[in-house]
């Protein structure tokens, strides 16, 4: 969602971060795809169904980035969630995962404080600015949440991932522990969190939040979100594009290959 916002940024600095951030990114996956092939699985299958949607992909990249606010939303809140998922990943019993996400965290806790920076000028700048930032928080604050997956109560997979080992806390546990972060922050920033719910809690030292309207959450996996079938179509588009590139990658690999049997 935020590639087609490195030619809008507003100024060269902006770009060059964004442009950095999403090379960070493109990098994430390749390690994911890397701990992926130790189960026995070729990056082949799990590209090809990636691109006819039998492959799952987080929830949130289904949401449209309207305005250059919602690049330091994602940043704040999008990257903020996975960092708070993330982190406890490293310590998963599944090595080559947890591996992985040693510097995955690194680099995502420079994308988090780069979108907050980013938030953090809009708020105190001009009304329109200070309005676009509430906008961005208005809008991503609900997904954000859907992040960490389900309910308790109502996830399939997370007591076995706990069982396992894979998880070490539930996916409520890190919900809360996500807003008891988020909240103050935007508070500093003057920026107010879209919950009328939202309320102090003296006795779980942590602040009582509206749960996501899972109907939606649930809507998106389907395939149902705001950028599902746009998400989908680009995939496919820039897969069918780069063929031309991957046909001489290959043709230059048989070539070296060639020369090296016939000095042998």
């Amino acid at each position: 969602p935020e590639g087609n916002w490195i030619t809008r940024a507003p100024t060269l600095e902006r770009k060059a971060i964004l442009l950095a951030k999403v090379q960070d990114e493109a990098g994430h996956g390749l390690y994911l795809y890397c701990a992926a092939e130790t189960l026995g699985v070729s990056r082949d299958d799990l590209t090809e169904a990636l691109l006819n949607g039998k492959m799952k992909y987080s929830s949130i990249f289904n949401y449209p980035t309207l305005n250059w606010a919602d690049i330091g939303a994602v940043g704040w809140l999008v990257d903020g969630a996975a960092i708070m998922n993330q982190v406890q990943l490293q310590k998963t019993s599944y090595g080559p995962y947890a591996r992985a996400m040693v510097r995955i965290c690194k680099e995502e806790s420079f994308h988090q404080r780069q979108g907050y920076d980013l938030i953090r000028v809009m708020a105190q700048g001009t009304p329109e600015q200070r309005a676009m930032a509430q906008d961005a928080l208005n809008r991503f604050w609900y997904p954000s949440l859907m992040m960490f997956g389900p309910s308790d109560k109502d996830s399939v997979h997370s007591a076995q991932s706990m069982a396992w080992k894979i998880k070490i806390n539930t996916n409520d546990e890190l919900r809360q522990k996500f807003v008891d972060q988020t909240v103050p922050q935007a508070r500093y920033l003057g920026l107010s969190i879209p919950d009328e719910n939202l309320r102090w809690n003296d006795d779980k030292q942590g602040w009582d939040f509206s749960e996501p309207d899972w109907s939606e959450f649930y809507e998106v996996l389907r395939g149902n979100g705001p950028c599902n079938t746009d998400r989908m179509e680009a995939r496919n588009k820039a897969w069918a594009d780069g063929a031309w590139f991957r046909d001489g990658l290959m043709a230059h690999a048989k070539k070296a290959a060639a020369r090296r049997m016939a000095a042998e």
